[in-house]
């Protein structure tokens, strides 16, 4: 993750390759757990594993990685407190969502770890993304400029998670969260180090593409029948792309959590 001082200057070819080939390792790297976790999801077998329901299987396999990356020195104690609480909120939108008034989705297989119906290794998909987001600050030494202040952000990420619940009975108020976040990140910029040089991206570009790669994974495991959407019932059919723009909010959120940590707070300039 870390390359070698250069002996002598560098074409714009090689430092493309170069700063290409480590901005894939250090994805790759920073996705750790999320690979991890979502390579569980695609082999565990639907049966299960020796008798035991697949998702418990890959709630001992999210505990386990876990647990691993701790212990490794690869996630620090503050950064597994927030991992939780995205694994917290996760949760309490998973058991909303799969309740009987709503069923916007459901887990069709038997587990003996669920909890208002919901298997617990559900959460782990929400906190997979904040273990992305924390990684990746780290390995890309990320910095944002002209941030828009705290809790302007904390409030946006409030309402776009209240959304969430209130669709069903108020109106859903995406476009319009989408709206003020587009006015509120219009300006903030990300900086980070794929090799040895910083680059920039627009705030705002990278919450579409995580969201994204979130949308892809999610007509993977739809297709293997993780969970399923009512249209998917009969045949599997694509996860609608609507779910692209419900994604990148998460994104946008579990973004304003992660940047409440106190090492990551420093490298984070407010728009004036």
């Amino acid at each position: 993750m870390s390359p070698a001082a250069p002996t002598r200057p560098r074409g714009a070819l090689e430092q493309f390759v170069l700063e290409f080939l480590f901005f894939g390792l250090k994805e790759a790297r920073a996705c750790l757990f999320a690979g991890l976790f979502f390579i569980g999801v695609f082999c565990v077998p639907r049966a299960g594993v020796w008798g035991v329901p697949r998702y418990d299987v890959l709630l001992l396999l999210a505990l386990g990685i876990q647990g691993w990356m701790l212990k490794a020195g690869l996630e620090t104690v503050d950064e597994l407190k927030a991992i939780c609480l995205f694994h917290v909120l996760g949760f309490a939108l998973e058991a909303f969502k799969t309740s009987s008034g709503i069923k916007s989705w459901s887990y069709p297989d038997f587990a003996y770890t669920r909890l208002a119906g919901v298997p617990l290794f559900s959460g782990f998909m929400y906190a997979a993304v904040g273990s992305y987001v924390i990684q990746a600050w780290r390995l890309f030494e990320l910095q944002i400029r002209h941030h828009p202040p705290h809790w302007m952000a904390g409030l946006v990420a409030l309402l776009i998670y209240a959304n969430f619940f209130t669709h069903h009975f108020l109106g859903d108020w995406r476009a319009y969260l989408g709206a003020v976040a587009l006015g509120l990140y219009a300006r903030s910029t990300v900086i980070f180090t794929p090799l040895d040089r910083p680059r920039h991206m627009p705030l705002l570009l990278a919450f579409v593409l995580i969201g994204c790669f979130i949308w892809v994974a999610e007509n993977i495991s739809t297709f293997f029948a993780v969970w399923q959407y009512p249209n998917q019932m009969g045949a599997w059919a694509m996860v609608h792309v609507g779910k692209w723009s419900s994604w990148s909010l998460l994104v946008l959120m579990t973004f304003t959590i992660v940047t409440s940590l106190k090492h990551i707070k420093a490298r984070i300039h407010i728009a004036a």
